[in-house]
């Protein structure tokens, strides 16, 4: 009986360190595992920071970093050097850590939360606004696993540099919100490329004339040591810009301007560490905040002196491509945008002066998915079910691969648009490898699957003369149209993701592109009730009227198709 309850309580020791609840461990942050001491050995591991230096209330990356091999578990600490008590808070980068209160300081430490391998944890910290602060160094407890850990493990040494300088009312700025000012000035064009950098969408667009422009502008000061943004676009809820390594959302620096519960606008810190909502930080040092809303469309100008923090190491760097989103908020917390973001077309060097128009909105290969889907079930699937339904006499007596010449037509255009399906599909994973969200890919996901039964069922069906050959029949015709319905609403969710032109013209060409076929469908339906009731028509002006029915469906179906083509090159 000891013996099981000696187990038990070994058991629920091994749980709770998986569950990063280790407050118990803060002081010494020695892990109570049993009669396991801590290796003498180097650590495989490395802990860095995104700067050497700090000043009050600046926040500041921490890396833990897998030199080798993976870890389960970890205990990390700001202390001052050649101290053992926690200093700062922390707030949490992603979803695979947790806070903790150590030496009744809430949030000074961070811990892991479940004992899943991990090769690289990032967190935010925050100096204190004290003013007496110290050097710093930050010190982790890195658990490989139940037996083998390290203790103190550090990082180098961040300085202390300073204190906060104050804003103009005399406060300095630590919440992660900062509540809009009045009196703000209209923000121009003016001056870009000769006083500050800009980036806007329309290139070269001028906020202060045309509504639709999507702009931001950074000016340095004489010190370079801070700037001052502009951030102007018509929104729902927010307008940010991002700030990031390279063209994908992700380890980016976010600067938020949007409504809060209230409806007044507000700036918000953020880091974003995929495409989900990102973390909000400490503001830091920010000032001069000021904004408006004006029908629409929201403004506002701050000056910030925080490094910009991404997953690259220190670096006097100061290159960033830059994005521009904007969407809506809920109660003050802001919502997945809708659309992609503005993307710089190169980076921006922050301490020089230039001008950027946006890139490439959507890169190549999500164009080529949305062009594969297209072809696949616009043209090639339509046109493959028109012959089946409508053409089976057409060219009556050929035969292709020993088959009516229809049937093998017919094979051949839909196995085409299986394979567009497929390879659509793999491309557009391949790129967000993620879930992005929304009816677009659900949908998709959907006619894959069913685009992947249709071929695999007709495969295994009865013969022409079996009696239940018409379960197929009606099995194969429902789900062709199921998937040509569900096709159709994936290109018009997909359209609308690409087209943010105020006309929507892809959707109405689109709308075009759907009549056009119901149109011939319909026409097609006629001459089939015609052939049907004359008896005298013959079978050579059948097939005439049937040909130039589908020659005349062809050319509209190639015209729309195209005009399509071209709007999501230029998208």
């Amino acid at each position: 009986m000891l013996a099981w309850l000696m187990l038990l309580v070994c058991v629920r020791m091994v749980q709770g360190f998986k569950n990063g609840l280790v407050s118990s461990s803060c002081g010494d942050m020695t892990p109570s595992h049993q009669n396991y001491t801590a290796q003498n050995s180097q650590a495989p591991y490395s802990i860095s920071t995104d700067n050497s230096t700090y000043i009050d209330g600046q926040a500041i990356t921490v890396t833990i970093t897998a030199n080798s091999t993976v870890f389960k578990g970890f205990l990390l600490e700001a202390q001052e050097v050649g101290g053992s008590n926690p200093m700062g808070t922390f707030t949490l980068v992603g979803n695979n850590s947790q806070l903790l209160t150590c030496s009744s300081q809430s949030n000074s430490s961070v811990s892991h939360i479940s004992g899943a391998s991990k090769l690289q944890i990032q967190s935010k910290w925050n100096a204190p606004s004290s003013g007496n602060s110290k050097n710093i160094e930050f010190r982790a407890t890195i658990v490989r696993n139940f037996s083998i850990f390290w203790v103190g493990v550090k990082s180098p040494v961040v300085n202390y540099s300073g204190q906060l300088p104050v804003n103009s009312s005399g406060s300095s700025s630590q919440s992660t919100q900062s509540p809009a000012s009045s009196g703000s000035s209209v923000i121009s064009n003016s001056g870009c490329g000769s006083t500050k950098s800009c980036f806007s969408n329309p290139s070269g667009c001028d906020p202060s004339s045309n509504s639709k422009c999507y702009f931001m502008s950074a000016t340095p000061s004489a010190s370079g040591a801070q700037y001052k943004f502009e951030i102007v676009g018509s929104a729902d809820g927010y307008i940010s810009i991002g700030f990031s390594d390279d063209t994908k959302m992700g380890n980016d620096d976010i600067y938020i301007c949007g409504k809060d519960s209230n409806g007044n606008i507000q700036l918000q810190h953020a880091f974003s560490t995929g495409t989900a909502t990102p973390s909000n930080i400490a503001l830091g040092i920010t000032s001069g905040f000021n904004s408006s809303l004006i029908n629409g469309v929201i403004s506002c100008s701050f000056t910030s002196a925080n490094p910009i923090s991404t997953t690259r190491s220190s670096s006097s760097q100061n290159s960033y491509y830059i994005f521009l989103a904007y969407g809506a908020t809920e109660n003050g917390v802001i919502q997945m945008h809708s659309t992609t973001p503005f993307i710089s077309s190169s980076k921006m060097d922050l301490s020089s002066v230039t001008v950027l128009g946006s890139g490439d909105r959507y890169p190549s290969i999500v164009k080529a998915h949305g062009c594969l889907m297209l072809i696949a079930w616009m043209t090639t699937g339509s046109i493959g079910m028109l012959i089946a339904r409508y053409l089976k006499k057409a060219a009556k007596g050929t035969k292709f691969c020993g088959k009516d010449f229809w049937f093998g037509a017919h094979v051949f255009l839909m196995i085409l648009s299986v394979a567009a399906t497929i390879i659509a599909f793999i491309l557009i994973f391949s790129y967000a490898k993620d879930w992005s969200g929304g009816a677009h890919p659900v949908l998709g996901v959907i006619v894959m699957i069913l685009s992947l039964v249709q071929p695999i069922a007709a495969m295994f069906r009865c013969g022409p003369q079996d009696e239940r050959r018409y379960i197929f029949n009606w099995t194969h015709t429902i789900n062709a149209l199921v998937i040509k319905g569900l096709a159709v609403a994936a290109i018009f969710t997909g359209l609308a993701l690409v087209d943010s032109s105020d006309q929507q013209w892809l959707q109405k060409v689109m709308g075009g592109f759907v009549a056009w076929e119901a149109i011939w469908f319909l026409c097609m339906d006629f001459q089939k009730t015609r052939k049907k009731n004359d008896v005298i028509l013959q079978d050579s002006d059948q097939a005439i009227t049937e040909s130039l029915l589908l020659v005349t469906f062809f050319i509209g179906n190639i015209a729309f198709l195209v005009a399509l083509l071209v709007g999501i090159g230029k998208a």
